[in-house]
Formats: C-alpha cells, sequence, structure tokens
C-alpha cells in the first residue's frame, strides 16, 4: 500500500494478467477473512461462472499483523480504491465487480457514492450492511446479540493486543493494555482504539462520518444492496427508505436472512441463495 504497509489478497485461482473474464472482488466483514463461510461460498459460486474471484483482507485480517499502529474500519474506502486501481491497471479491459459484506458492504456502499458517475465498478453488490454504525452498536448490545458482540470483541481486543509488542499505544490513543482488556462492547472499543487511532475525535464522530446511509444518493451505478429484517446486528430502522436511495442502487429486504445467512430449502437440504443472487446480478450488468 502506499503508506508501507500491506494487505493480503486470496484468489480462487491463479491470476493470469491475459486473462479477460470477469473479475470479482470480495470485501469481507469485521474481523472475517477468506475462512468466513460466506467467503467461501462466494469464492464457489465465482469458480461455478468460470469467472475470477479475489477477496482482500482488510489489515490484520489475513493472519499477519499489519505493519502500521492503525487497522482498519467501516468507512475506510482508501485501500479498497488504491486495490480497484491496480487490478485496472494489471487486468487492463477486464470487467471488475465487486460484493462486500457486513463491514465490507458498509465500506462497498459509501465507495460507490464516493465514486459517483465514476465508478470503474460495472456491477456491486453489499450484503448486510451496518449502514448506520450508531444504531448497530446499540443493537448488539441489546439481548441475544450480545453474544455476537462478545464473540467479535474478543477477537478485536485479542488482536489488539498482540499489536502491543510492536506499537507504544500508550502515548499514541493513551490505551494502556491493562485498560484494552476491559473493552466489552463495540463502543468502548471505538471510543478508546478505532477512533483515535484512525483520526476520529471520538466513536460517534466516526459513526457518523463513516455510515453509508447518508450517502446512499450519490450511488449512480449499478449497486444492489440486500438486507434482512431479522440481522441481529441491526434493527429494523437501519433499512433506508426508498426515497434515500440513489439512481443506481437497489434495495432488497428479505424477512429472514440473519446477518450474511439467506438459507432457504430444509435442515437436512439446506439452499444458499445469496451467492446465486449476487451471480444474478452481477450477470445483468456485464
Amino acid at each position: 500500500m502506499p503508506d508501507s504497509d500491506f494487505v493480503d489478497l486470496c484468489w480462487n485461482q491463479e491470476p493470469d494478467l491475459n486473462d479477460k473474464r470477469p473479475l470479482v472482488i470480495i470485501f469481507h466483514g469485521l474481523e472475517g477473512s477468506i475462512n468466513s463461510p460466506y467467503a467461501q461460498h462466494i469464492m464457489q459460486a465465482m469458480q461455478q461462472k468460470n469467472w475470477n474471484a479475489v477477496l482482500m483482507h482488510f489489515r490484520g485480517c489475513s493472519g499477519r499483523a499489519n505493519n502500521l499502529p492503525r487497522a482498519y474500519h467501516s468507512g475506510d474506502t482508501a485501500d479498497a480504491r488504491f486495490l480497484i486501481g491496480h487490478l485496472q491497471s494489471q487486468f487492463p479491459g477486464v470487467p471488475l465487480l465487486a460484493a462486500g459484506y457486513s463491514l465490507g458492504g458498509n465500506m462497498l456502499l459509501k465507495l460507490q457514492a464516493e465514486y459517483a458517475g465514476q465508478s470503474p465498478l460495472k456491477a456491486a453488490v453489499s450484503v448486510c450492511a451496518p449502514i448506520q454504525l450508531e444504531k448497530c452498536a446499540d443493537r448488539i448490545d441489546q439481548g441475544f446479540s450480545k453474544i455476537y458482540q462478545k464473540h467479535l470483541m474478543k477477537r478485536l481486543v485479542d488482536g489488539l493486543l498482540r499489536k502491543y509488542a510492536q506499537h507504544d499505544f500508550l502515548s499514541l490513543v493513551n490505551l494502556p493494555a491493562n485498560k484494552a482488556r476491559q473493552l466489552k462492547t463495540f463502543w468502548q472499543f471505538d471510543e478508546a482504539f478505532t477512533a483515535p487511532i484512525h483520526g476520529f475525535a471520538s466513536a460517534e464522530n466516526y459513526y457518523k462520518k463513516s455510515s453509508a446511509r447518508q450517502y446512499l444518493k450519490n450511488i449512480t451505478q449499478p449497486t444492489l444492496a440486500l438486507q434482512a429484517l431479522d440481522d441481529p446486528f441491526m434493527s429494523a430502522d437501519v433499512i433506508p427508505d426508498e426515497a434515500e436511495l440513489g439512481s443506481g442502487l437497489t434495495l432488497e429486504v428479505s424477512r429472514y436472512g440473519g446477518h450474511v445467512g439467506f438459507v432457504s430449502g430444509s435442515v437436512f437440504r439446506p439452499r444458499y441463495w445469496l451467492p446465486e443472487r449476487i451471480s444474478e446480478f452481477f450477470s445483468e450488468h456485464l
């Protein structure tokens, strides 16, 4: 990356610079990776279509700690923008598509809004994006959803503590290791680490600037947002109104789907229809 850090890419097959098949760029969710089930599903679906696919690990999510004290966050579009530009130069003329899940979905929607009418992507799909971050941080701290928060917070805090061997976070963000171990909610983690290390005044300021909902009206090129009403990461009032959508944005809301689940069929014969819908939307715009 331009700042001397790095991101790890994972391809579904050996990339060939002379290959002109469509290339799908995948952005995972919070603390996700190529090992996340949804990432495996979309990779397999693209392989079946005989398309190329590459997953970008957000900084520190591939299993290797990134070089800099900073990490990644929901509104950080710079790394994705740089990668897309790099792929454009490496694969000139190849149709580029993108799918973003959860945090990666919010980032992708914000990026499409920033591109406005100049997006290099033929089409983009966002899945279960937490487009109003403060409401999602509140929701996941309630009821059964706290189970998900506890799991994710353990991963976030463990990853941060591993970085203490490389960086002095006491001087950088006034966060001693013993205080980092006490962080239990997204609000606490983002107030203590995410916001200050990435230049935001507070967690509230980070949420306000990074939430994609306010930017949706600026999306003018083919983009699909898939949301579920029973998503434990967010409440139904996070779903935007039609008047908030830009001319290029299609919103599809499923009564059931959970968080990046979207399973039909039976317990014994489940059908994961999400990759099919993504592939269908991509095909419509090629």
